[in-house]
């Protein structure tokens, strides 16, 4: 990813100062046209924007801890993948040693970057996000939430909650169709549209945010109880076949606390409220 970012940025026409842990994967980028720093603090020198590609936001104190006194003056970019409370706590961090912090999240993988599909997340002091603009474009599409530097790092966790769910989701469902002897080619095949029909299913009961929003739920396309009762029907399946029972158990368990809260006649959007207001674990029951 940070070098996705580099090698777009030096299209771009922006001189660009690279430093990497591994100093042999920055090779490429050099090649390219970037300058190698030798050390944190010299690549933290070479401008006023600063732009941080790493595991998680202890990389950055691991990396920047020796080039504090280069931090004066510029703006940390973090678009590495962390907590809402670690990126406070960060901006704290950077503000303590005069430089303004913005957090970010890149929602494309590092081959869409740059491309009109590509669009960041960011939050923290408009002012310095918008000083580098022009900059941070060429990334993707700038989406500045607000000034609370959490709000970029919420945003992404709750993209990556979707499809990292959704990945799994994928992955059981291939794994009972291979119980029948169906190959994983032909399962994702079978199943992809699946995926891609979702929006236009939420559509066809209205806007589901919207309805949330208002606490309305409707059931008169689905309720709570006939979707309980497919959730039933995937973990007895799963289960009958040897298959793991860890995400289709989560979902259930959605659904059996709308019912016994009495929302069985309930829109399955209902589910909401269980998620939002879990019961302490010594109330909770397995089904």
């Amino acid at each position: 990813m940070g070098r996705a970012m580099a090698r777009t940025l030096l299209t771009a026409g922006h001189p660009v100062t690279v430093w990497n842990r591994t100093a042999a994967r920055a090779d490429g980028i050099v090649a390219d046209g970037a300058t190698p720093a030798a050390s944190p603090a010299d690549a933290v020198a070479a401008g006023e924007l600063v732009i941080l590609s790493l595991t998680d936001y202890q990389a950055m104190y691991d990396v920047l801890g020796g080039a504090t006194t280069a931090l004066a003056g510029r703006t940390l970019v973090n678009l590495s993948s962390d907590t809402p409370d670690r990126a406070r706590e960060a901006a704290a961090w950077a503000a303590g040693h005069g430089a303004q912090f913005v957090a970010g999240g890149v929602m494309v993988p590092a081959p869409m970057v740059g491309t009109e599909a590509s669009f960041v997340y960011y939050s923290g002091p408009p002012e310095a996000f918008e000083a580098h603009r022009p900059a941070l474009t060429r990334i993707g599409t700038p989406r500045h939430l607000g000034e609370d530097p959490g709000l970029a790092p919420l945003m992404y966790q709750a993209h990556l909650d979707v499809f990292l769910t959704t990945l799994s989701s994928l992955m059981h469902a291939t794994a009972l169709l291979g119980s029948a002897g169906i190959t994983a080619t032909a399962a994702v095949a079978e199943l992809m549209p699946t995926l891609a029909g979702i929006p236009a299913m939420l559509e066809a009961g209205g806007n589901v945010g919207a309805q949330i929003d208002a606490g309305a739920h409707p059931g008169d396309l689905s309720t709570v109880t006939m979707m309980g009762a497919t959730a039933d029907h995937i973990v007895a399946t799963s289960e009958a076949l040897g298959i793991d029972l860890a995400l289709p158990r989560a979902v259930q368990a959605h659904y059996h606390r709308a019912i016994a809260d009495g929302h069985g006649k309930d829109n399955w959007t209902r589910v909401i409220d269980g998620i939002r207001a879990p019961r302490p674990p010594a109330q909770q029951r397995r089904p």
